[in-house]
């Protein structure tokens, strides 16, 4: 029997349909991965990238299979021990937006090949069968996921995203025999965070241009990055069909450069929050500095922009949030993130009037504009299980203790992180 063929008997038997064409892109944001306790490692800081794949259209009553398949994950296999062929499985989550809400739990086999110390690890891909249940654009973005080791004990390593997350996969979902229509199917989204999207006129009459007003903001910073950051920011918005597309200004002088850096070593990024009556973050991101700095120059980041698009009809308000800059020493050299939180409440710069667009934020995680962590209605569901992340690894002082021990200050993990070096000493990485 052909292909086609069992692919109908499936669709008809409403097991595992794909409706259309599976396209997909590659996305990469921010994680955390906590180490298992016995192993004495601290969390560190860095970077999953990964292909959601999912058919790009399907119809209301529709089960369709979506893949997680990580690319480069945020951990390494620390310098202790070489893990043997199949000890490895992970699970995690997906959260999904738009015409529909909720998670979907998704696991891989226990299957990979040997992974030598101090090399990535080697992540089987992840399935769960989710059941659409509403017409429109179905979004999906990976969210937290785990890793566990069976050999020599069983541990877990937890990673949960730090920041906004794109959208992974979209699908375009019809009424039950209607038609889906065109779609890229993969979810990408456009630089610095923007989707594409409704075209629904919102609130404020035909006004187009919307400034914010300047506001204070204190930032505390992690290693290896300043202590803190004291700077006034403005949020401007310009409407954009249903969406707003923002302008985030920074004071100049926001620090000293930490050493000599070469132009575009120095990229900002910031999660704005959204409040009011809409809720989430978006993702602003601007672009490297554009001259060579030297030691103790006054630091201006350049603007930062990005994509709002509403989830909720009403007033939001538009607030400073997390400021990361991004420090990349060299070309091809890993990047160094340095996360900056706000201290206290920030106050808003911007409220809009805003009109709800599908795929917007609140609670749905949309591109640029990202979503709380809820599980919303909880209408995906998947057959990978583990979708709790919680721990079950040992907790006995056995072999990974001893292998834990650290030789030195700095852990690298999924990317060069520099976890207890101070902001001063960058500039010996630049010699």
């Amino acid at each position: 029997m052909s292909a086609a063929g069992i692919a109908l008997m499936l669709g008809g038997a409403g097991i595992l349909l794909s409706a259309g064409p599976a396209q997909a892109a590659q996305i990469s944001f921010p994680t955390e991965c906590v180490p298992p306790s016995v192993s004495g490692l601290p969390p560190v800081q860095g970077t999953t990238t990964v292909l959601v794949t999912a058919p790009a259209t399907a119809e209301v009553g529709d089960t369709v299979e979506v893949v997680w398949k990580t690319v480069k994950p945020a951990s390494k296999n620390p310098g202790f021990i070489d893990l043997g062929a199949d000890t490895v499985q992970p699970s995690g989550t997906v959260k999904v937006g738009g015409a529909q809400s909720g998670t979907l739990a998704v696991q891989g086999p226990r299957s990979n090949p040997p992974i030598p110390k101090n090399t990535d690890m080697r992540l089987s891909e992840m399935k769960g069968s989710l059941k659409l249940t509403r017409a429109g654009d179905v979004t999906l973005t990976p969210d937290a996921y785990k890793i566990n080791v069976s050999k020599p004990i069983s541990t877990d390593t937890k990673c949960t995203p730090k920041g906004a997350v794109p959208v992974g996969a979209t699908i375009k979902v019809s009424a039950a025999g209607g038609s889906g229509g065109g779609s890229d199917g993969g979810g990408s989204t456009a630089s610095g965070g923007s989707a594409s999207g409704g075209s629904t006129s919102g609130g404020s009459g035909g006004q187009t241009d919307f400034p914010g007003k300047e506001v204070a903001v204190a930032f505390a910073c992690t290693s290896p990055g300043p202590e803190a950051i004291q700077s006034k920011v403005i949020i401007n918005a310009k409407k954009n069909g249903g969406a707003y597309d923002l302008t985030v200004k920074t004071a100049k002088g926001v620090m000293p450069s930490p050493a000599p850096l070469p132009a575009k070593a120095l990229t900002p990024s910031m999660d704005i929050t959204i409040g009011g009556g809409d809720s989430g973050t978006v993702k602003v991101t601007g672009a490297p500095n554009p001259t060579a700095l030297k030691m103790n120059d006054p630091v201006s980041l350049t603007d930062m922009k990005g994509t709002y698009r509403p989830g909720a009809t009403g007033r939001a308000t538009l607030s400073p949030g997390t400021l990361t800059i991004t420090v990349t020493l060299a070309p091809g050299a890993d990047p160094i993130k340095i996360p900056c939180t706000v201290k206290g409440a920030a106050t808003a710069s911007l409220t809009l009037d805003t009109t709800a667009q599908s795929g917007g934020a609140s609670g749905s995680g949309d591109g640029g504009a990202t979503g709380p962590s809820g599980s919303g209605s909880g209408s995906g569901s998947g057959s990978g299980g583990g979708g709790d992340l919680a721990q079950t690894g040992a907790e006995d002082d056995g072999t990974l203790r001893a292998l834990g021990l650290v030789a030195g200050t700095a852990i690298l993990l999924g990317g060069a992180v520099f976890t207890f070096t101070p902001w001063r000493r960058l500039a010996r990485r630049t010699r």
